[in-house]
């Protein structure tokens, strides 16, 4: 059996590594705290449970959805235009994806030929490369690093680079980094896009999840970014529907044209009801976005408070279910997620797994409940790794 060329850029990850440690572990007789996985352990609000419980049981929903109806495509134009003032029009500028990694992982499928350049933050979300290794493209790092508050300095591109360059992947507030974009980034961006000739795709999935009122901007708020790109949104974490794979991408008419040609080619859409339920997800979620906003804030103030106490001193985060920890001096980020499983039973995934620039951090997830993070926090202390 002869596999493609395009394989070898799916060999085993560390992700897969670290989850056979993990079970190895449990295996043994641990008890072990997993905080590397954003998996919302949360379930989504009861009228969505309900929508997607009756519509399951209607004999008429189990045809080929083919595509995104025009009540989700309405919902999503809807929820753009209360939470963010941004105008899309429904039949052009939105189209329904399964989760927002479908988008993610197509867009350079349909954009890019091979050999061509995508900009992509680093650390970064893997699905990143795994769409430009499908497109046979190629990846440019923009190092998203400490000093530049996690935003890439686009000044630093090389001329050559942006001339080369088709795609440009931001991804505020992000995974891992939770870091947020201001207007200015943003109208730059705009401004270096419209330059070069370059399709912007800004990843948005996490833009419900912020605290102390650091409300994240959407790419499309700023003047003149339809003309440039798309902002891809997903139902998984803002409303805990992650295994109900339902998303979108919205902004330019030609790009979602694009994009929805190329899987109609693919697939035959998100289950209808599915659908349903997102579309009471959309127009009536906002109460419980609050509320789960309220949870994850109380989360990151336990871990981070309780943290600083043994001497683990991290940035708190102002958006996204991540916590961007930088690790103790005289570890890899590798080493010190071995040493936490080891000597704490806590698992979180370290840095370099993202990307190069991602070595001396570790990202921990606010996927437990309060008690289980004060179990972690506890474990952490009895480790000796801050004494």
């Amino acid at each position: 059996m002869k596999l493609a060329e395009r394989m070898k850029a799916f060999s085993a990850s560390v992700f897969s590594e670290l989850s056979a440690y993990k079970k190895s572990k449990l295996s043994e007789g641990y008890e072990m705290i997993d905080l590397s996985i954003g998996s919302p352990d949360l379930p989504p609000p009861s009228f969505v449970r309900e929508t997607l419980a009756f519509y399951a049981s209607q004999l008429d929903m189990y045809g080929y959805p083919i595509a995104g109806t025009n009540e989700f495509h309405e919902a999503v134009a809807y929820y753009y235009r209360t939470s963010h003032g941004v105008s899309l029009h429904p039949d052009e500028e939105v189209v329904c994806l399964m989760g927002s990694q479908d988008g993610l992982v197509h867009l350079p499928m349909a954009f890019a030929n091979p050999g061509d350049l995508i900009l992509v933050p680093d650390p970064g979300y893997p699905a990143y490369a795994a769409g430009i290794a499908m497109a046979q493209a190629e990846a440019y790092l923009m190092p998203l690093r400490k000093e530049n508050n996690f935003l890439p300095d686009l000044h630093a591109i090389p001329e050559d680079v942006a001339k080369q360059a088709v795609m440009m992947i931001i991804n505020f507030p992000g995974n891992p980094v939770p870091a947020l974009a201001t207007k200015s980034f943003f109208r730059e961006v705009v401004a270096f896009a419209k330059r070069y000739d370059i399709l912007v795709v800004s990843d948005f999935a996490y833009s419900e999840l912020y605290y102390d009122g650091h409300k994240p901007i959407s790419f499309l708020a700023i003047p003149e970014a339809k003309t440039v790109g798309v902002e891809i949104n997903s139902l998984s974490k803002s409303y805990n529907m992650a295994g109900c794979r339902i998303g979108y991408a919205c902004g330019n008419a030609d790009i979602i044209r694009v994009l929805a040609k190329f899987k109609s080619n693919l697939d035959y859409g998100v289950f209808l009801p599915v659908q349903k339920a997102a579309v009471q997800a959309l127009t009536k979620g906002a109460a419980f976005c609050e509320e789960s906003r309220q949870i994850y804030e109380a989360r990151r103030n336990l871990l981070i408070d309780g943290l600083a106490e043994i001497g683990w001193n991290i940035e708190r985060p102002k958006a996204s279910m991540f916590v961007w920890a930088e690790i103790p001096r005289g570890w890899t980020s590798l080493s010190f997620t071995y040493a936490l499983m080891d000597k704490a039973n806590v698992v979180v995934t370290p840095g370099e797994a993202f990307g190069r620039n991602g070595e001396g951090f570790v990202r921990i997830a606010l996927v437990q409940n309060e008690e289980i993070l004060k179990q972690a926090i506890q474990n952490i202390k009895r480790s000796g790794l801050f004494s």
